[in-house]
């Protein structure tokens, strides 16, 4: 495997956001019989579970094909995903007529989630791509 440079950063850059959304998954399960869950949040739950992984894995093939690791680091590279997902959370939650997420909690919630990417990209994602050997 180790010819396969981009399969092995598309896996590396998939396993965090993975853990992290069953985490979520068995969370969101255990409160669904609990509590009353808003309606549509079943629905929006699994944009997350679908798009979010593949994007974290696609964005690191493309990190490591346009071969940033000398101009950029991974935790600043990391940190602009955000700028996809949350207006394309917002598009979503929109369409499925969730308003429990607006303009002005995306706008909120945007700094935040670049601070966390980035911290999840230079620790995790870093630490994942070592391990695959991409150097």
């Amino acid at each position: 495997m180790k010819t396969h440079r981009y399969l092995r950063a598309y896996m590396a850059g998939v396993l965090l956001p993975s853990w992290v959304l069953l985490l979520v998954l068995a969370i969101f399960l255990l409160s669904h019989f609990t509590q009353r869950v808003p309606p549509g949040l079943e629905g929006a739950i699994v944009f997350p579970m679908a798009i979010v992984p593949n994007l974290w894995g696609l964005w690191n093939v493309l990190y490591v094909r346009l071969g940033l690791r000398e101009r950029m680091s991974i935790g600043a590279f990391g940190a602009l995903l955000p700028l996809i997902l949350v207006p394309a959370g917002l598009a979503l939650a929109s369409a499925v007529g969730l308003g429990i997420y607006t303009m002005r909690q995306a706008a909120v919630i945007l700094p935040i989630a670049m601070v966390i990417y980035y911290l999840a990209w230079k620790y995790a994602v870093a630490f994942f791509n070592r391990i695959v050997e991409l150097r």
